[in-house]
């Protein structure tokens, strides 16, 4: 291990965490919170920089938004000025395509912070006196950041904190570590509270009585509703959906609404659409405007939300829904034969199973949406070496300062001649 307290270092760029890089006789050092273009002073241990002081600074620093900046480690790069910042996210693409070998019209970063951060989960610590800390990790740490506000916080996630704070006090002699999920939908706040275990009545009542005093929506322990005071509904599209307790959305309306729109901008006459990793129907919902839909998901509970969702609207095309785990039970070769078109939406770990079988189909289109450039490129090589043409990847940014980039690719397949359609399947 090799370590400087006084070391000088010339930063040529970002990495992808979001932290200066240095090239050192002894390799590459990364330091957080340094810019591109930057001479500063660090400590320096192995690969690893802390700095210490801004020897010549970059004139593309801004002053940061938020007091926490540089404690708090929800943001990596909160003072590049914005375009760089913005040409930075599109880099990350870049970079992913460029190692897997893929080259595309690679466009610019639609920036989708819109009104801010809808969701967010706070992190809950006990001490020995039996207090609890409520906020977000540490940059590179498990100690948690107090936090009473954050100014990526849409309107709706303002009163979030406070409220998570009351809810992790009042569950401090369980000693456990919490973490509050916090939603917020056009009736309220929305938080699902998990690690708590099973609680007792006392403890239920207690936490039901803070719900209305910080007058929430609905409460929720580990997904099931301790109290559900208004209905917590959000708009999709022009659909009104209520989602499980706790339950993955886009962090953002306008970066869920721009994804849409980039899916939605590729399709013209398709009739038959499946949608993969559906969720609570981000896609799905929209698709039904023009298409038949077949909406696959794992969580059953929010197929189920999907399906209320779209029973209670009057235009939409048929949705159908089916529980599947895309991971180890992909769409087979076979079965997508019947799509004209495939929107698919993974977590982060990506979609390397479901691509290959993407990649053996005869879909005409696919659209892939994705949270990380890497599993992104990766999948993206399998469909290309399967005979697709990735057409363009267009970056999406709603996670404001993060080192996160949304994305959607889009794959067309060459017209080659294909068996007779089969029905949409049930």
């Amino acid at each position: 291990m090799t370590l400087d307290l006084n070391a000088r270092l010339n930063i040529e760029r970002l990495g992808a965490r979001g932290e200066g890089v240095a090239r050192t006789g002894r390799g590459l050092v990364f330091t957080p919170y340094a810019l591109p273009g930057e001479t500063i002073r660090a400590e320096v241990d192995g690969e690893r920089g802390r700095l210490v002081e801004i020897i010549e600074a970059s004139p593309d620093r801004v002053a940061p938004i938020c007091p926490l900046y540089g404690e708090c480690g929800g943001c990596a790069v909160q003072t590049l000025r914005h375009e760089k910042y913005l040409a930075w996210k599109r880099d990350l693409l870049v970079d992913a395509l460029r190692a897997a070998r893929l080259e595309t019209d690679a466009r610019a970063c639609v920036d989708a912070h819109g009104a801010g951060r809808r969701r967010a989960v706070f992190h809950a610590r006990i001490d020995a006196r039996g207090r609890a800390t409520v906020g977000f990790m540490r940059a590179r740490s498990h100690e948690i950041v107090a936090i009473d506000a954050c100014p990526l916080f849409a309107s709706g996630l303002a009163k979030a904190p406070a409220a998570a704070r009351a809810m992790a006090q009042a569950l401090t002699d369980l000693g456990k570590p919490l973490d509050i999920a916090a939603t917020a939908t056009d009736a309220g706040l929305d938080i699902d509270i998990r690690g708590a275990g099973k609680l007792d009545f006392a403890r239920a009542q207690d936490l039901i009585a803070l719900a209305a005093a910080h007058d929430l929506a609905r409460l929720s322990n580990h997904g099931v509703a301790l109290i559900e005071r208004r209905q917590p509904v959000l708009r999709v599209g022009r659909v009104a959906v209520t989602p499980p307790a706790g339950g993955f959305l886009q962090a953002t309306e306008a970066g869920e609404q721009a994804l849409a729109d980039l899916v939605l901008a590729e399709l013209d006459s398709e009739r038959r659409i499946a949608d993969l990793f559906a969720g609570v129907g981000t896609f799905a919902l929209r698709l039904a405007e023009r298409a038949e839909v077949h909406a696959v998901e794992q969580d059953q509970q929010a197929l189920t939300a999907l399906s209320k969702a779209a029973r209670n609207t009057t235009g939409l095309r048929r949705i159908t829904t089916e529980a599947r785990d895309l991971f180890k039970r992909p769409l087979l070769r076979a079965e997508l034969g019947v799509y004209d078109a495939v929107v698919f939406d993974p977590p982060r770990a990506g979609a390397e199973a479901q691509a290959r079988e993407l990649a053996a189909s005869d879909v005409p289109l696919v659209l892939a949406v994705s949270c990380n450039a890497q599993t992104f490129a990766r999948d993206a090589r399998s469909l290309v070496d399967g005979g697709y043409a990735l057409e363009c990847a267009t970056p999406v940014d709603q996670f404001r300062f993060s080192a996160h980039v949304e994305i959607v690719g889009v794959f067309r397949r060459a017209a080659r001649k294909k068996a007779k359609r089969g029905l949409l399947s049930r």
